[in-house]
């Protein structure tokens, strides 16, 4: 009784200051590479057609692929170090850094409620950092095990599964390249399989280091684990491309946020119920949080056409008195 309690204990214990904070920069850091890329890669896009090549060829789109394999890494660090549900969340820090570099590189508009969005985004963000979780539900191998063979997760993964394989091969071809939100439900519904893989692959890389008893089962599980990832990593990669091609890079940065987002928390409130350590205020901060950031990036998308700026505002205050 006595050891379990002190499992138990150990479990349920958080991770250490140092590395809550060295996982927040990382994810910050991460965010704004990941802005970026969409940007490097339809600039890319961009110059390849123009001169009637292979985007393949082109050193802009390379630049962005680059930053999208950086920050990948970053996120996989950041996984391992805090909670799912405070990592991805703080991704939305890269959808007004991505907007403000679209205005430059891609000449995209951003008028003044653009920049209001941007400032709500990173307001949200701060807010989600307060009131998110500070300990781990899942802190070992063999509670990983226990939580991927749960009825309730393999379930929802079915589903996702059967829902990306209607996408895939019925959905997408004819009507990808006209609605946005056929390639976006395709990567989105893979974060269901790339986060908690990442987190998993972190929690079983610490039995193999440690080269604890259940090394050989830790050893099968990261193999599994980093094969599903690979596979998820590599259609998300295409079909973001083919989205690219199609729709404007910062209004789909904006809607992958938002519904990645939405699923990966889905997944991992499912898979690691990191939200059962969150009070009621907490979790009303947080969904505040959330909502201020969807806001902000409402504001930058929606009304980016509207010509709009505090100096019209001020002509137009005049011509009424």
């Amino acid at each position: 009784m006595g050891t379990a309690a002190a499992v138990a204990g150990e479990g349920a214990r958080g991770p250490s200051p140092a590395a809550v904070s060295l996982g927040l920069g990382v994810a910050v850091v991460s965010s704004l590479v990941n802005g970026s890329t969409f940007v490097l890669q339809k600039k890319g896009i961009v110059r390849a057609k123009r001169r009637g090549t292979s985007y393949l060829t082109d050193v802009v789109w390379w630049a962005g692929t680059i930053a999208m394999a950086v920050g990948q890494i970053g996120n996989f660090l950041a996984y391992t170090a805090v909670p799912t549900v405070l990592v991805t969340p703080l991704g939305a820090l890269g959808v007004p850094f991505g907007s403000i570099l679209a205005s430059y590189l891609l000449k995209e508009k951003l008028n003044i409620l653009g920049k209001l969005g941007c400032l709500l985004s990173c307001a949200g963000s701060v807010v989600l950092i307060i009131h998110s979780p500070k300990s781990e539900s899942v802190t070992t191998q063999a509670e990983l095990e226990e939580k991927l063979t749960n009825p309730v997760f393999v379930g929802y993964l079915c589903i996702v599964l059967l829902t990306l394989l209607l996408l895939i091969f019925w959905i997408a071809p004819a009507h990808g390249p006209t609605n946005i939100m056929v390639y976006i439900s395709i990567c989105s519904l893979l974060g269901s399989f790339t986060v908690p893989s990442t987190k998993g692959i972190g929690l079983a890389a610490q039995d193999l280091l440690h080269n604890n008893p259940s090394s050989r089962r830790a050893l099968g599980l990261c193999l599994v684990l980093l094969a599903v990832l690979g596979c998820s990593i590599i259609v998300q990669f295409r079909y973001i491309n083919k989205a690219l091609e199609c729709f404007d890079s910062s209004v789909f940065g904006a809607i992958y946020y938002v519904v990645f987002t939405t699923l990966v928390l889905l997944a991992s409130a499912i898979l690691f119920r990191e939200w059962s350590n969150v009070g009621l205020v907490d979790s009303l901060g947080m969904a505040c949080g959330f909502t201020t950031v969807s806001v902000g990036i409402v504001l930058i998308q929606v009304f980016k056409e509207f010509n709009f700026s505090l100096g019209e505002a001020g002509k137009a205050n005049l011509k009424a008195d």
